[in-house]
């Protein structure tokens, strides 16, 4: 059992004499968990094998699943990789500080622990303040995956990392609630035609209005027999402690289709949880109701689901019927962790 230190701190007004604290830990070796602008990330020193080995223990992560690094300007990222596409440089002057990660082929710089062996690197530069100033105080580039438990949902508060890694990390860094609330783009610039590896806080029209064309790996709809090139594509991710299942569909036949299934698995004994929007909530009578945002306005959804599937492991309920949405703009990134919250359990309404 380690003994994590917790420090608060404003992003609005940043106290460096706290951030420098934890700055050293990671200097030193050690592991801290910080706020950026897409969920909490656990962090350690990017060239350091044994540090990133911690990473890998606190989440009781899987060795074979790569790691994201984080830089806090341009210019570090040409000791990581051994080239940057015209294509990359034009990502990153729109995207960059931001939540889209690229990936490059690797200089013999980064350690094999954080590729999985892979001859690619993922790096992202993050615009949140904290994340920032965190990475620059350090000096080191900063492998960071999010800071919770392997398999459990995002953590987009410093309570829901508490909950998960105290104990387990050096430090926490309490800097309030993250804004996106699903992880990073991640895009493989390597290829002729770049290709989404995971959708995330950056959208596929997004890229297109920068690049024309972009490809989406067949891997984000479920095929996990593939390695993995990118954090998050090989294991069951986001998932509560209760059973998932999406409903997809229009949304009066889903709200449907959900009412019965609450029906059939009450008789059975189940407690139910709903995950629904707020233009449907209402509709569901005495069921553990919990709203994910307004479908009108996706990046609400965005930033809740995680706190949503999380607050029901809270609720105590064995089965939580999710409501699909709109699988276009970050509306696709929601779908893709909600999706992996079910273990790919979908169920089609109004067939």
């Amino acid at each position: 059992m380690i003994d994590t230190k917790i420090i608060e701190i404003d992003p609005q007004n940043i106290d460096s004499n706290k951030l420098m604290e934890a700055a050293e830990i990671i200097k030193t070796g050690g592991t801290v968990a910080f706020p950026t602008e897409t969920v909490y990330g656990l962090g350690a020193n990017a060239l350091d094998e044994q540090a990133l080995k911690k990473i890998f223990k606190a989440k009781g992560r899987p060795s074979d699943n790569p790691l994201i690094v984080h830089i806090a300007n341009i210019e570090e990222i040409h000791h990581l990789v051994k080239e940057v596409p015209q294509k990359a440089r034009l990502l990153m002057e729109r995207f960059w500080p931001g939540p889209l990660t690229m990936v490059f082929k690797k200089s013999e710089m980064v350690p094999s622990i954080i590729t999985a062996g892979l001859d690619t690197v993922a790096i992202r530069m993050p615009s949140h303040s904290i994340a920032q100033a965190l990475i620059q105080l350090a000096g080191v580039p900063v492998a960071a995956p999010s800071a919770n438990l392997s398999g459990k949902p995002s953590p987009t508060q410093a309570r829901h990392v508490i909950e998960d890694l105290k104990g387990k990390v050096d430090c926490i860094i309490s800097g309030g609630s993250c804004s996106v609330g699903v992880e990073s783009t991640v895009l493989d610039v390597t290829e002729e035609i770049p290709m989404i590896l995971r959708p995330g806080g950056v959208t596929l029209e997004h890229l297109q209005e920068v690049l024309g064309q972009v490809s989406t790996d067949r891997a984000i709809e479920g095929d996990d027999e593939m390695i993995p090139k990118s954090p998050g594509m090989k294991y069951t991710h986001y998932s509560p402690k209760a059973k998932v299942i999406m409903i997809i569909g229009d949304v009066s036949d889903i709200v449907e289709t959900i009412h019965q299934m609450k029906l059939e698995n009450e008789i059975k004994g189940f407690k139910i949880g709903i995950m629904a929007t707020d233009e449907t909530k209402d509709h569901y009578g005495n069921a553990v109701v919990l709203s994910m945002g307004s479908r009108n306005r996706v990046e609400s959804i965005a930033e809740n689901i995680f706190s949503v599937l999380r607050m029901f492991d809270e609720k105590g309920v064995d089965l939580i019927l999710a409501e699909g949405i709109e699988s276009k703009l970050i509306g696709h990134a929601v779908m893709n962790r909600l999706m992996k919250a079910a273990g790919y359990h979908v169920i089609k309404a109004g067939r």
